[in-house]
């Protein structure tokens, strides 16, 4: 896929994201207003009810300002995903909930694990990593641009604050590096110039042919046109004086 097709804007790059976090928002105004019990359907790890919560967790939240912290990050992050990524965007979002959720399953202490954190972290682990091995300058400029946004969420991959899941985090940290390998080759390549081409010729370029081999400008005008033989030239003089000829015998 050349750069043009890839970093191309579509109207999924801000509908995908914008449905995403609206459902976060349904989902969690059904939890409100009917069903109180959802927020137990978080992952339980190593039990076996808990395995549900790899799907499910990321659409539940605690509060209000849970949903909130997390609404925002997921938009812009998955918004930039449907962007530079678009090709391989949805296999970073539901396998990153898959297999986020599996280690934060395996790693986490025995606490009820929800909220859309884990993807975020997924997003931005992936997002920066990838920019970095793709050392392509617009996506490179991008994990710039991660790092300075949410550099800071380094920190909660650690438990440095009670009642947050800091397992989640970091399996999202971890899924998202992964991710970057795996997908490594599904990257736009940076742009070559002709001459950077490996079957560039430097003495079949047109342009060189104007310099000397001192850098010096001269003057190197091929013909394409091949000069006529003296035949040819004699052969088209008879012909045309013919024509004058008959072209007056025909007018008396």
């Amino acid at each position: 896929m050349s750069n043009q097709q890839q970093f191309k804007y579509s109207t999924g790059v801000i509908a995908y994201p914008v449905f995403f976090v609206m459902l976060l928002w349904l989902v969690f105004w059904m939890q409100v207003r009917f069903f109180p019990s959802i927020k137990s359907l978080g992952v339980y790890p190593l039990t076996l009810k808990g395995l549900k919560g790899i799907v499910l967790s990321p659409f539940i939240h605690s509060d209000i300002e849970h949903l909130y912290n997390n609404s925002i990050p997921l938009f812009l992050l998955s918004m930039a995903l449907f962007y530079f990524y678009r090709k391989i965007s949805w296999k970073v979002i539901l396998y990153g909930i898959l297999l986020s959720g599996l280690i934060t399953w395996c790693i986490g202490r025995p606490a009820n694990h929800i909220g859309a954190s884990g993807l975020i972290y997924v997003l931005v682990s992936f997002i920066f990593f990838k920019g970095v091995f793709a050392r392509h300058f617009r996506l490179v400029a991008l994990s710039l641009l991660i790092i300075f946004l949410y550099g800071s969420m380094i920190w909660y991959v650690f438990p440095v604050e009670k009642g947050i899941s800091w397992e989640g985090h970091l399996a999202g940290l971890i899924t998202g590096f992964v991710f970057a390998l795996i997908f490594r080759k599904a990257i736009a390549k940076p742009e070559k110039y002709v001459w950077q081409q490996p079957e560039y010729n430097e003495e079949d370029d047109p342009f060189l042919r104007h310099f000397d081999e001192n850098g010096n400008f001269i003057e190197h005008i091929e013909s394409e046109i091949e000069p006529e033989t003296n035949v040819d030239s004699e052969q088209r003089s008879i012909k045309v004086v013919y024509d004058f000829r008959k072209k007056e015998e025909g007018d008396d």
